[in-house]
């Protein structure tokens, strides 16, 4: 399955059902299923585990009025990963890495 790393506190904003829109400097084509990871840095109660599964619908240049559920403001060259059907798995360790990786889950 796709996966990618996720900083706090954002990771556990998304937990929460608080952010819908992860943002990134780079796009994908990709669309589906994706891996939701909270990176091993900062430390939380999550770090280094994959913590849900979400459907990546769609990713576009980052508006205005995304700020609210990607819980920051705009930035150069910030693209909104937008982000429906977040469902919690239970926490399992996951080496994460840049970009997408893959992860052999099967939930």
């Amino acid at each position: 399955m796709k996966a990618i790393s996720i900083k706090e506190p954002y990771a556990s904003a998304i937990r929460r059902g608080e952010k819908t829109i992860e943002t990134r400097t780079w796009t994908t084509n990709y669309r589906g299923k994706l891996l939701l990871c909270a990176s091993k840095r900062p430390k939380s109660a999550i770090s280094g585990n994959a913590f849900a599964i979400g459907d990546l619908v769609d990713v576009r240049p980052m508006k205005k009025e995304d700020e609210r559920l990607a819980k920051c403001r705009i930035y150069p060259n910030a693209y909104s990963w937008v982000l429906e059907n977040i469902k919690l798995i239970k926490l399992f360790p996951v080496e994460g890495r840049l970009g997408l990786f893959e992860v052999d889950y099967n939930g």
